[in-house]
């Protein structure tokens, strides 16, 4: 198979050598032209087939079929796609123009007649025969083949309904429902390959609206490089299932709202009088119009892989607490996959020993979970747990192993999106080590609620623990290695404190996301004596808008804004290398610059430049929410609105071999 996508991409180039005298035609080309027609062999080289016949496979119809086989040509892969779209099909051109360019790329490459298919709707399925193309409408003139071959679920579709069908349409039928019947001769494999491109391109790269989007752009980088990458994201399961499902719902959300525009908007047209009717119409439009660019907004950020990656994906958990039991008690859950007598003594010396307590044993750690109501224990004894679901703790209950991390292992097996749900108002998870496998979101993520990580250990695949907006998280003595993405994201809003934890071989260390806008707060972070280490990229990186220059403007008041800037910051690396706040502040307001610290360590300057960044930040928003007050006339602004309460304490962190240094900022 794989011989075979290789052989297809390169196709393209072969047809068009075999169209014209490429050495020929190539002395008059310009450079670029060259680049499209030209390989690494040299050019006489396509003019001939080494090796005649086909080299793309044929798909067999299932079941018992008259059909003939067709060309399989839908397990393209990536780069094939993005190849032949790029440098044959679009190349730079607009919008507007990639009708023109695909109609100039088909004449180049399709057999204009000749040739069988299989007219392919969701009703039904007819083999008809190709006489001719229309390249500029995308159309193949048809007639039915001979023998009369046709698949429907309904049996009305006889011989003569079907030839009043293709005179309605006059006997054009649009490529991309065309698939094309198999020949090993090799002649129709450019046909078959091209009508492929078109197909899948109308399938799932172009959206209704994006010929009336700005033309200034590369239409290729814009929109089909970044669609395209998450169509096969999605195929190979790299994104989280809620995403796309919210994906494909603000797709279909969009397009009925475009066409309610264009409805709206063409009855507009035809309409010359000024009546109410019309007024009221206009302004539907302008909410039509109003959602419609806060949709595609919502689409870009999902299409985007660096925007998916920086800000994450905010699922809405649907898990419900329980509450209390109906009578109050708690309940004591026992986890062992086998009970010894000497652990059971155990436990009842150490764990199980108030009177009256209730005890339930299981098997397995997720059937204790699920069997948890507001306040009870669970507690793992040693063993190695193979699990195949997720943890959704949607009450405060306490998950502790009896014995050390390594000794009491939980294991993820199967494919989902997150191992460990946190919503719960107060939950406790100790001495545990969670190894993740074939996950698409994080290890834990903290929805809303406190939760406390105590002497655990996490094998990451994907991202490590993530803290949502108003969640809370403590860990300690905890270690977290093995992220493809950052070890830790944390959320504006939320508050994260992190004390004596090595992170370390993950992409970057930790992620902390600012968005610098006036429904956010910026999050609330200790990070006291953790080790960060071996991380690809950044020890800590706080991801953040660009500050427009209009934001200096009018700091002429820093001193009483620095003043409602309600910090607490410590930073400390030993006694000769305390930061000063005064200093942080005023450099963060243009009135002088940090002096150079050659006596800092990497780890003290590591805590140095978190803190200045952060300070940094937070004084940015108070001046654009200060800005943004004037304009509206509020000239007199509200210590509590004005007012970033953040704690930071920033002491001991120790930034050790971290491929681009301890501290970095990732500007959108």
């Amino acid at each position: 198979m794989a011989d075979e996508v290789l052989a297809g991409g390169k196709l393209l180039r072969e047809v068009m050598a075999e169209r014209r005298p490429v050495c020929a035609a190539a002395a008059n080309l310009g450079p670029v032209d060259k680049g499209l027609f030209q390989d690494e062999d040299s050019c006489h080289d396509y003019n001939y087939r080494a090796k005649p016949g086909t080299i793309l496979q044929s798909f067999v119809p299932e079941g018992k079929t008259l059909f003939p086989e067709i060309f399989q040509t839908s397990q393209l892969l990536f780069y094939e796609r993005f190849q032949a779209y790029q440098d044959y099909i679009l190349a730079d051109c607009k919008a507007s123009e990639v009708r023109e360019f695909t109609a100039e790329f088909l004449e180049k490459v399709l057999e204009p007649s000749g040739w069988q298919a299989v007219w392919h709707t969701n009703v039904f399925e007819v083999l008809v025969e190709v006489t001719d193309v229309d390249f500029s409408a995308l159309k193949a003139v048809v007639k039915l083949a001979e023998p009369y071959i046709c698949k429907s679920e309904v049996s009305t579709f006889t011989l003569e309904c079907m030839k009043e069908l293709l005179d309605l349409k006059e006997c054009q039928l649009p490529l991309q429902e065309l698939w094309v019947v198999f020949d090993d001769s090799g002649v129709f494999d450019q046909t078959a390959l091209a009508i492929e491109h078109v197909r899948f391109f109308y399938q799932n790269i172009w959206r209704s609206w994006d010929e009336e989007e700005e033309d200034e752009y590369d239409y290729f980088v814009r929109c089909v490089e970044p669609r395209l990458r998450l169509h096969y994201d999605i195929l190979e399961d790299r994104v989280p299932s809620g995403l796309i499902v919210d994906y494909h719902n603000l797709l279909s959300q969009c397009e009925e709202n475009y066409w309610k525009f264009l409805n709206l908007r063409s009855s507009l047209s035809n309409c010359n009088s000024d009546s109410e009717q019309e007024n009221i119409s206009m302004v539907e439009g302008l909410k039509l119009y109003s959602e419609i660019e806060q949709l595609k907004q919502k689409l870009k950020l999902i299409e985007n892989p660096l925007l998916r990656y920086v800000f994450g994906y905010q699922k809405n958990s649907s898990i419900q607490a329980k509450g209390t039991r109906p009578n109050g008690q708690k309940v004591t859950h026992v986890v062992s996959s086998i009970m010894r007598t000497g652990l059971l003594q155990s436990l009842l010396s150490d764990k199980l020993c108030i009177e009256e307590m209730e005890i339930q044993f299981h098997s397995d750690p997720l059937s204790a979970i699920n069997a948890c109501y507001e306040g009870d224990t669970v507690i793992v004894c040693p063993g190695h747990y193979i699990v195949h679901g997720t943890f959704s703790i949607a009450d405060s209950i306490e998950l502790e192993g009896y014995g050390l991390p390594d000794d009491i292992v939980i294991e993820k097996r199967g494919k989902g999106d997150t191992f460990v749900d946190c919503i719960g108002a107060d939950i406790k998870i100790s001495s545990i080590k969670f190894i993740q496998h074939d996950a698409v979101e994080g290890i834990l993520i903290v929805h809303r609620g406190k939760t406390t990580l105590k002497n655990c250990v996490l094998q990451c695949e994907t991202t490590g623990v993530t803290i949502r907006t108003s969640a809370e998280f403590l860990m300690k003595d905890s270690d977290l290695y093995g992220a493809k993405g950052a070890g830790i994201e944390i959320y504006p809003g939320s508050q994260c404190s992190l004390i004596d934890n090595v992170i370390h071989h993950c992409k970057d260390g930790i992620l902390i996301k600012d968005f610098l806008d006036e429904h956010y707060d910026i999050p609330k972070i200790s990070m006291v004596n953790n080790m960060i280490h071996n991380n690809e990229g950044y020890g800590v990186v706080l991801v953040k808008p660009i500050i427009f220059s209009d934001l200096q403007e009018n700091t002429q008041d820093e001193t009483e804004e620095n003043k409602a800037l309600k910090l607490k910051i410590s930073v400390e690396a030993d006694a000769t290398t305390r930061v000063d706040l005064e200093e942080l502040i005023q450099c963060t307001t243009g009135k002088m610059e940090l002096p150079a610290r050659a006596d800092l360590s990497e780890q003290a300057e590591g805590n140095y430049e978190i803190v200045n960044e952060i300070v940094a930040a937070s004084t940015q928003k108070g001046q654009m929410r200060k800005k943004r007050l004037s304009e509206l006339g509020i000239t007199q602004a509200d210590d509590n609105l004005m007012s970033q309460e953040m704690f930071v304490a920033i002491m001991g962190n120790q930034f050790k071999w971290n491929g681009k240094g301890s501290f970095g900022t990732f500007l959108f």
